[in-house]
């Protein structure tokens, strides 16, 4: 049984989760294409070295692909790559990550990659590299935070990279990243901007709203294709306008058991939220 502080921060999880099952990340995707909005379906779970355990997270989104297509969701899968292999060998990340691309395939479905913390950028930019000529509706995810992102994007996208842009939620050491909120987000207006001037098919990730304004300027003068991606349950204010706006506006679903260490990031990355889990205490 679960204890009463792990309770009490699952009501308040459920804010930024679909919940334990893929049915009820089936069910939060439909509800995401009710309000207009496209759907990226996450499994929870990183870091895995387990054999048997990579294989059922990869036959998961094999499974999720498949209702995605049965049930017509306007969406698709985000995996992250400790989770299908990479955490216990590349090869077999890379492996597994062909089998879901070839799913996808069959359906002209795009794919997209989430980067992890720093020990597995290297493997996740190279392994998307490799990729990428065979599969080009497939994307990366780049964070802000980290020093070598700009260097990754601009190698990224002469080659077809198309790239979700997030600020990045993983603790990381002052050498590979920046540890000051205002250069995160400096960072993050340079990225964004070449991403406008340079790129095609990107995600703009953040829930920043003076990044958002600046994003909506560049996109008057931009004639190729962009999304706002925004996580589940935050900014529910916010992507109605974007909709009635024109934009396509997709919502970032995670889903499962462990749910636990991403609701942690989400509770660093916004104070706010430790008041909805202060109220929750408080009834």
């Amino acid at each position: 049984m679960p204890g009463i502080t792990e309770r009490l921060l699952y009501r308040v999880a459920k804010r930024w989760i679909a919940g334990y099952s893929l049915e009820d990340a089936v069910k939060v995707a439909h509800d995401a294409n009710n309000r207009k909005l496209r759907a990226i379906l996450n499994r929870l779970g990183e870091h895995t070295p387990d054999q048997k355990l990579i294989q059922s997270y990869t036959e998961e989104y094999l499974k999720l692909l498949d209702r995605i297509r049965a049930e017509k969701i306007e969406g698709t899968i985000s995996v992250k790559p400790s989770q299908i292999g990479l955490a216990a060998n590349p090869s077999l990340y890379k492996s597994n990550l062909l089998r879901i691309l070839e799913e996808a395939a069959t359906d002209d479905e795009f794919v997209w990659i989430d980067m992890e913390n720093s020990p597995y950028t290297e493997a996740t930019v190279q392994t998307y590299l490799e990729i990428l000529p065979s599969y080009p509706r497939l994307g990366i995810c780049l964070q802000a935070n980290m020093k070598r992102s700009e260097s990754d994007l601009k190698n990224l996208l002469p080659r077809g990279g198309r790239v979700r842009l997030v600020k990045g939620a993983y603790p990381e050491n002052a050498e590979v990243a920046y540890s000051k909120r205002s250069d995160v987000d400096a960072n993050y207006l340079k990225l964004m901007k070449t991403l406008f001037a340079e790129g095609d098919h990107f995600g703009i990730g953040t829930h920043d709203g003076k990044l958002l304004d600046k994003a909506r300027a560049m996109a008057r003068d931009f004639k190729g294709a962009f999304e706002f991606q925004l996580l589940k349950g935050i900014r529910d204010d916010l992507k109605p306008s974007l909709v009635e706006e024109g934009y396509r506006v997709s919502e970032y679903i995670p889903y499962g058991p462990e749910w636990y260490n991403y609701s942690k990031r989400r509770m660093r990355e916004r104070k706010r939220n430790v008041l909805l889990l202060l109220r929750s205490i408080t009834g």
